[in-house]
């Protein structure tokens, strides 16, 4: 792996420590790229930089002059962009007929909107010498999960967005493409419920490989869509789940039940 990525120079937007996003950044480094980390938090964005060898900036990803600002200076900071990252995500559960309108603002904000001018930015400053954009989306936008409509719909409109970019841009030299995880056993969001010996249970029962995914999974996919061994390769989700899309998620009924039995 390494020097797989000397040369290079990649931002990765939403890393925060012991998530997707850092062990991406993480990965890159590791190959040999020079990368600068963003996210909103100034003190977590600061440790994963101090961690793995990588440069910080501040970034709410629903401040559209933050997102200007984040790549300009990225490119500034590293004298170039050749691969740039989404990693951000709000991962609420809310039952369809009690999402509020501002529920519904503040996730577009987070997974549409946001993303949406990342990109715009992003195909700017490669649009002189192409380089590679991917957005981590996720098994969901593809296999239901109850309570999740909102996250569900923002997650599988940004992966039309990718593939409009893929076929916009690609004359530039573009790529697009998106990484769709299931659930990640060791980082925030997913990891506290499969902590869970009987909810762990559940999505192996749903995993034809027989195992949720770790972050290390989903970096390993980035890495090499960043690399040149994916120079053919745009317009594209990728999914990363083990197989679970050829199955389904448990319900939320078999998860509460599995937690009620902690009590018993």
């Amino acid at each position: 792996m390494t020097n797989r990525l000397k040369n290079k120079c990649a931002l990765v937007l939403g890393a925060a420590p012991g998530n997707v996003g850092a062990a991406i950044a993480r990965k890159y480094v590791e190959a040999g790229a020079a990368v600068v980390v963003a996210g909103r938090r100034t003190e977590a964005t600061a440790e994963v930089a101090e961690d793995i060898g990588a440069h910080p900036l501040i970034c709410d990803i629903t401040n559209s002059d933050q997102v200007a600002a984040l790549v300009t200076n990225a490119v500034k900071h590293l004298g170039g962009l050749d691969i740039g990252v989404n990693a951000t995500g709000w991962g609420l559960l809310k039952p369809f007929l009690d999402t509020t309108r501002e529920d519904l603002d503040a996730m577009c904000d987070i997974q549409f909107s946001g993303p949406f001018q990342f990109y715009q930015a992003l195909v700017r400053a490669m649009q002189a010498k192409g380089g590679s954009i991917i957005n981590i989306s996720s098994v969901t936008a593809t296999i239901m999960m109850d309570n999740h409509a909102a996250y569900m719909g923002t997650k599988a409109g940004m992966d039309h967005v990718i593939r409009t970019i893929a076929n916009e841009f690609g004359s530039a030299g573009i790529r697009a493409n998106s990484i769709a995880p299931g659930g990640v056993a060791d980082t925030p969001m997913s990891g506290g419920g499969l902590h869970v010996p009987a909810v762990w249970k559940l999505y192996e029962r749903e995993i034809p490989l027989g195992r949720p995914g770790v972050a290390a999974d989903v970096a390993d996919v980035a890495l090499w869509l960043a690399s040149d061994d994916a120079k053919f390769i745009t317009g594209q989700i990728l999914h990363v789940s083990g197989g679970q899309t050829l199955r389904r998620n448990p319900s939320l009924n078999e998860v509460y039940a599995a937690f009620q039995a902690l009590k018993t």
